[in-house]
Order: C-alpha cells, then sequence, then structure tokens
C-alpha cells in the first residue's frame, strides 16, 4: 500500500510509514505487514478497517514503537526510529503518543487522578503537584468531575474508558493510538468516545488512529483505511458502509 499524495498546503506529517514490513520466522513463517506507505497529518480522525488476522494490530503496534519493522522506516515528524535504541523510543512514546485500548488498563488500586497522573510522574516534566492538577482539569474535560478520587470498580464501562482517554492525553501528545476503543461500550457511550476523538482531531490539532471494527467509528473519521486478508491493503477517503 502507498500513501496519498500531498496537496499544497497540507501540514506537515506527524507519523509516516515507508514501505514498512514485519515479518515473523519463529514458530514459523509469517508476513504480518507488507509494504505499507502511509502519511498521518495533525488534526486527521483516521480509521483502520479489516478482518480479524489481517495485520491491524500488528500495524498498529509498528506505528506506536511497540515493535519494529523487519524493512522500512516509521518515522515521527521526520525523525527515522527504527534503529532508535530503547531507552529513546520509550522518551518518544511518552511525550508523542497516547495509548488507548478496548480494555481500559487502568490500576484497580488507583483511582481516577492517580490512574491519568502516572505518565505524567514517569515522564518526569512536572512536579506531583502540578501533576495532579492537570489530572483533575482532563477529566473534568472528559464529563468526569467529581470522580477524580474514585477507583476504576467503582465506574461504568463508559466512564472507565473516559478515564483511559484522559490518561492517554496526560502528557500532551500529537497523536493518539486506539485499539478497537469502544469494543466493550454500549452505543451511548461509544458515541461519546466518537464526539471526544472528533473534538480531539479536529478543535486541538491531534492525530487520531483508530483500528476498529465499529462502522459508527469509520462512519465517524475523517478518512478510512481498509486492510484486507492476504497483504493486501486498501486507502480510501470516502469509504461507504
Amino acid at each position: 500500500m502507498t500513501g496519498e499524495t500531498p496537496h499544497p498546503g497540507d501540514p506537515p506529517p506527524v507519523l509516516e510509514l515507508r514501505s514498512v514490513d514485519k515479518v515473523l520466522v519463529d514458530p514459523e513463517p509469517a508476513h504480518l505487514v507488507r509494504e505499507v506507505s502511509l502519511v498521518f497529518r495533525p488534526g486527521e480522525f483516521t480509521a483502520i478497517l479489516g478482518p480479524s488476522g489481517c495485520g491491524k494490530s500488528s500495524l498498529l503496534y509498528l506505528m506506536g514503537l511497540l515493535d519494529r519493522p523487519t524493512r522500512g522506516e516509521v518515522l515521527f515528524a521526520g525523525e527515522a526510529t527504527r534503529d532508535l535504541g530503547e531507552g529513546h523510543r520509550t522518551r518518544l512514546r511518552l511525550t508523542r503518543l497516547g495509548f488507548i485500548f478496548q480494555f481500559h488498563f487502568l490500576l484497580p488500586e488507583l483511582t481516577a487522578e492517580a490512574n491519568v497522573a502516572l505518565p505524567m510522574e514517569r515522564l518526569g516534566r512536572l512536579t506531583r503537584r502540578e501533576a495532579s492538577t492537570r489530572a483533575r482539569n482532563l477529566l473534568d474535560r472528559l464529563g468526569l468531575a467529581g470522580l477524580s478520587g474514585r477507583r476504576p470498580d467503582r465506574m461504568s464501562g463508559g466512564q472507565r474508558q473516559r478515564v483511559a482517554i484522559a490518561r492517554a492525553l496526560a502528557n500532551d501528545p500529537a497523536i493518539l493510538l486506539c485499539d478497537e476503543p469502544t469494543g466493550n461500550l454500549d452505543t451511548t457511550n461509544t458515541a461519546v468516545v466518537i464526539a471526544e476523538f472528533q473534538r480531539l482531531a479536529h478543535e486541538e490539532g491531534r492525530a487520531i488512529i483508530c483500528v476498529t471494527h465499529d462502522a459508527g467509528v469509520a462512519e465517524a473519521a475523517d478518512r478510512r483505511i481498509r486492510m484486507l486478508e492476504h497483504d493486501s491493503f486498501r486507502w480510501n477517503r470516502n469509504l461507504s458502509f
């Protein structure tokens, strides 16, 4: 798959994949991702779709620096990453990326505020008091005012996922990578999450990249990328459902 042709006035990419391959050798040979070239720009909400086993999650892990390509290159704001050391890659994940998964992965022993503050404490740019203040502000923005002291087991599924979004935003990333973020949500909470992704892209200028089976999420996106079986890929701005 090849990336789209840039247009005059397009902002520079925040994330770019150039001829990315991922091949596994053990326990048996498997070509998970084949010749993918894509460009992601600020302010764009992108949905990645396709059948189970076609490589969507493998592609997301490569974009999130959780795995390295066998061939090709992943670039952040023009910076090549494949040969960077783990410390540098970890720093890029902390500063430029936010992750949201189908299962929220909140730490059950921590409050909502403490869960959101955790990435800030890992990065070390803010004092603990500053991190707590920012965590409360993020929770307030996501409609969770008053829940900062509540633990995950005392929240609904939709509330937990919004806490996970707040945590993903903790270090003000340019890119949010989302893996089936509405997979465990009802229709009402799915609509809330979709609206928040649109706001984050269109009002805050973040690049939202979302692997999903949810047609509602895909329809709400600005751009849709369909991955097909047998290592085939298709890109389409206006894919209909």
